[in-house]
């Protein structure tokens, strides 16, 4: 005999069994949340943004830490698209892909959206993701440039934190005027 499953929420503290299954209520979630991403990336403005913060990490799709864009047969290259790749030259840094995401990025923001790869299409939603984590995405849709970039180089360290501003982190940055360029040349527009 097999007991139905009440409908109301578990006691506090107490969990129902998993099966490994996702409801489909957060499947739903997820599947909303993906569309809404790939709306955002149809958005001039966005798509010129990741395409400038990438300019500036120096990414490619596949790259790991320490790999050089354009350089042949790079040992940090990955080609298996899976999964996150996982650690780049120094062994720890787990920063890849044309954003730099690193593992616990990608676990998580990946997540919400229910994806479980890291191929070019996964990174540019990631991106996304965390554009909209952080809560600038309508700056960037606005062409609020500025704005974006105070919370954006919190969380990319090769950004500038704004006009006159450096980058927030002890290491190699872009310029604001080139960053605003480099936006522009992809079809951003600032407001």
């Amino acid at each position: 005999m097999t007991r139905a499953l009440s409908p109301l929420p578990s006691p506090i503290g107490i969990l129902p069994p998993s099966d490994g299954t996702r409801s489909n209520k957060d499947m739903r979630a997820d599947q909303i949340r993906m569309a809404q991403n790939k709306d955002y990336l149809q958005k001039a403005n966005v798509k010129a943004f990741i395409g400038a913060i990438a300019a500036a990490e120096g990414g490619d799709y596949n790259l790991k830490f320490g790999g050089v864009k354009g350089k042949k047969n790079d040992k940090w290259q990955f080609s298996d698209y899976k999964t996150h790749p996982g650690a780049g030259a120094d062994g720890k840094t787990t920063a890849a892909g044309m954003y730099q995401i690193n593992k616990s990025t990608w676990n998580e923001m990946g997540a919400k959206m229910g994806l479980s790869d890291f191929s070019p299409e996964t990174q540019d939603l990631l991106a996304v993701e965390i554009l909209r984590t952080i809560h600038i995405i309508d700056n960037i849709v606005a062409g609020d440039i500025d704005t974006a970039l105070k919370a954006a180089s919190r969380r990319w360290a090769a950004l500038p934190q704004g006009p006159n501003e450096g980058g927030r982190y002890n290491q190699p940055y872009m310029s604001y005027e080139k960053f605003i360029d480099t936006y522009k040349k992809l079809g951003g527009s600032v407001r």
